[in-house]
Order: structure tokens, then C-alpha cells, then sequence
């Protein structure tokens, strides 16, 4: 079955879910979970600069015989590449990487202090030039967005952050939402550690679904896009079964009560990378 899409802020139609290749660094491995997702009927791939696989992408993507334009492909520009004229280069390094003549969205990947508004900038930029087909950014919380607003002609339509039912991010869902920013979950299962929630668990078993589905589509009637990732075939498989039931609204309201706003990474306020 087709994964459904969103139209975001420009018109264009960006998946409900996608696969996620962070951390996909062996090259057999990488392809084959992408030619798995994109058969299965997956259309989007998120991968970044820091995953060190963006040859892959555009190489599952070659492969696949699907026409470029039915493959949403995001990438990200990391932290130590920001400014406005790194950010150009970045790109370009990528673009390359890739071997596409465009990217569908691109982001910030984290708010670098004094630098993120550039950074901004210059995906605003290649948009303008069409080299990427919406401009976005990620972990950004709503003050770093509101600062980008003040210089931006054209506002972040996507923001990616750390999202799922013990983090549920009410707040900043809610001020993207008035500002048509779609909002994209990372880790939208809390690496795993929400799946034996006694919640989650109770309501996999009444769906006949697994606690993951049951978190995945709690996601989309949330109106939030997912990337979740993996490598295995029949997890790739699992988390597409998302599509064909659908959660009261009592049982939605329960999972809300579960939110602790506890973070699995890094916060936007206060990050440190080594790499």
C-alpha cells in the first residue's frame, strides 16, 4: 500500500514515513535495507552529511529503477560545516556524494550557537536557487526558530526533532503546527526503550499490533512525520504496517499521559559532539 504524505508549507508532498540510515556505516548493509524499504513501497530516505552514507543513497536510489522524483531524500548539514559559506560548500559535497542534481529537503542538522541563523540563510538560498526542493532544519526549539523568523524571506517548512510518547514536545509541536512547519520524529521509539511500556504493550495486544505500530501510528494521527530506522527486512516491513487501523481517541489521550519529557539525545539548549 502507498504511505500517505503530507503537503507541506510550499505544496509539496513529503511522506508520513520514511526510512532512517543513521548509523548505517557498512556499505552491504546500507544498500540492502534501502533496496528492502524502497520495494516494500518506502519513498523517503533521511540520511546527513555525519552518517557517512550518502554514496550509498544515491546509489540504492540508482538501483532501485524508481523514478528520482517518487524518492524524497533528505540530508543534513553538520555542525562543524555551518556559516553561510561553509553551508554552500557542505552542499555541495553532498550533492555530490549523492550523485542527484537536487535534494528535497535540506537541514540544519543542530543550532550551532552565533552561526545556525547563516546556516539558514543559506539553505534559504538554495532554494531560491531550486537546488533543494524545501528548506528546514532540525532540534531547533521554538526560540532558535523564532530567531530565524526575524532574518528569513522564507520559513523552515520542516523541523526534525527527538520525538516519542515519553518526550511528547506538546509545546513546539503545537507553535510549528501555527507556523506550517511539519515536524519530523527522530528516534519516534525512544531507541526501543518505550516498546515494554505497559501502555504500549496493553494497547499492542487490543490492536493486535506490536508496541512499536501502536507508537508509530500514534505519530501519524499526531500529524508527525517518522523516519524510524533499521536494518532488519521484517522490521523494515513492520513499522509500514502502521496504515491500516487506527487508535480511539481514548487511547490516544492514555498514551499522552505517559509523556515524562525525557530525552534519549542530546538537548538543542545544551549539545556536545566529539566527532
Amino acid at each position: 500500500m502507498a504511505i500517505p504524505s503530507k503537503t507541506l508549507a510550499n505544496g509539496l508532498e513529503m511522506p508520513y514515513l520514511g526510512l532512517g540510515v543513521y548509523k548505517m556505516e557498512d556499505h552491504e548493509e546500507a544498500l540492502n535495507a534501502m533496496d528492502t524499504a524502497l520495494k516494500l513501497g518506502y519513498r523517503a530516505i533521511d540520511t546527513a552529511s555525519l552518517y557517512n552514507n550518502e554514496r550509498e543513497v544515491g546509489e540504492a536510489i540508482r538501483a532501485s529503477g524508481i523514478p528520482r522524483e517518487e524518492i524524497f531524500v533528505t540530508t543534513k548539514v553538520w555542525n562543524n560545516d555551518q556559516g553561510y559559506d561553509e553551508t554552500l560548500r557542505a552542499f555541495e559535497t553532498s550533492l555530490k556524494k549523492l550523485g542527484l542534481d537536487y535534494v528535497d529537503l535540506y537541514l540544519t542538522h543542530w543550532p550551532v550557537e552565533d552561526k545556525f541563523i547563516d546556516t539558514y540563510r543559506a539553505i534559504e538560498r538554495l532554494y531560491e536557487e531550486k537546488l533543494i526542493r524545501v528548506p528546514g532544519v532540525s532540534n531547533h526549539h521554538q526560540h532558535h526558530l523564532e530567531k530565524i523568523f526575524a532574518k528569513a524571506n522564507v520559513k523552515p517548512m520542516v523541523n526534525q526533532v527527538e520525538c516519542h510518547p515519553y518526550l511528547q514536545q506538546d509545546e513546539l509541536r503545537a507553535f510549528c503546527r501555527e507556523h506550517e512547519i511539519a515536524v519530523t520524529a527522530w528516534s519516534p521509539i525512544g531507541k526501543g526503550r518505550l516498546l515494554n511500556d505497559n501502555t504500549l504493550v496493553k494497547l499492542a495486544e487490543k490492536y493486535g499490533k506490536t508496541p512499536a505500530q501502536i507508537v508509530l501510528r500514534w505519530h501519524y494521527q499526531n500529524d508527525t512525520i517518522t523516519i524510524p530506522k533499521s536494518v532488519t527486512p521484517s522490521r523494515i516491513a513492520e513499522n509500514m504496517q502502521i496504515f491500516d487501523f487506527e487508535l480511539s481517541n481514548e487511547d490516544m489521550l492514555e498514551i499522552k499521559m505517559i509523556n515524562k519529557n525525557e530525552r534519549y539525545g542530546q538537548n538543542p539548549d545544551n549539545f556536545h559532539f566529539d566527532f
